[in-house]
């Protein structure tokens, strides 16, 4: 049985979830989320349930270790979580969707204590490894909050039974178990080498709610290298110091540079 939290979720395009914790209560978050947190916050990291678990939690993108807060004060206590770039948190009360929901994988932020986290692998796995994202998913399972996040905006789809969406597997963020996974490859040879769209497409088939995701990390990191290549380097942006891959890129951005 998982603790029933109570949360708010804070801004627009870079959101926060502020949970709100009872006496006794916990919620638990991959390493490193942690914004804030208020007094009587008691903070723990460990494997959360042994060796294997956290080598799935790994396997799926997320940290090996992950972190639980547990209010022992007085009186209600609180903790928030920030995503790691620019882009929406996603509730997703378990219960009402059959104690399980599936997402892309390092998409988890936290979620009430008593929440899995497991592996869950596409059907077609040569695709999906040819594909690159959508071969790894993570499934949550329990019966209370568990938070997602996801990039740019946030598109609900209630499929009905037999209803096909297909999807950038990029793109898709979440959806019910109950929806049918599938992954295929994108028809015709110019389509897929000219195209500019991914080689392999998600295909999901109803009953059951889908969640997408209008800016998936990895589209923004593919623009910040092109355009990076096209600075000609990733060494040090002297105008604002910033250093590593992409840099000068990061640097011209960041300088207002809208030239790539």
């Amino acid at each position: 049985m998982a603790d029933e939290i109570d949360y708010d979720i804070i801004g627009n395009d870079m959101q926060i979830v502020e949970i709100e914790l009872d006496p006794s209560e916990s919620v638990r978050a991959e390493a490193g989320a942690m914004m804030y947190m208020g007094p009587g916050i008691k903070m723990q990291t460990s494997t959360g349930g042994g060796l294997l678990k956290g080598l799935k939690r790994a396997f799926t993108g997320e940290s090996f270790f992950i972190t639980s807060f547990t209010h022992e004060g007085q009186g209600k206590g609180y903790v928030a979580f920030g995503a790691p770039y620019p882009g929406k948190v996603l509730a997703i009360d378990l219960a009402k969707h059959g104690r399980s929901f599936l997402c892309q994988k390092d998409s988890f932020l936290c979620a009430a204590k008593g929440i899995n986290i497991e592996v869950a692998f596409t059907k077609k796995i040569g695709a999906g490894l040819f594909g690159g994202e959508g071969f790894i998913l993570q499934r949550l399972t329990g019966d209370g909050l568990a938070f997602v996040h996801a990039g740019g905006t946030i598109i609900e789809k209630e499929l009905q039974a037999g209803e096909t969406l297909r999807v950038d597997t990029g793109c898709l963020a979440a959806f019910s178990d109950s929806v049918d996974y599938d992954i295929q490859m994108a028809s015709g040879f110019k389509n897929a080498l000219f195209g500019g769209e991914g080689l392999v497409l998600a295909v999901l088939r109803g009953p059951g709610v889908v969640y997408l995701q209008s800016l998936p990390f990895s589209r923004l990191a593919d623009r910040i290298v092109a355009a990076s290549k096209y600075q000609g380097g990733s060494g040090r942006d002297e105008s604002t110091g910033v250093a590593g891959i992409g840099g000068g890129a990061l640097g011209a951005i960041l300088g207002g540079d809208r030239s790539f």
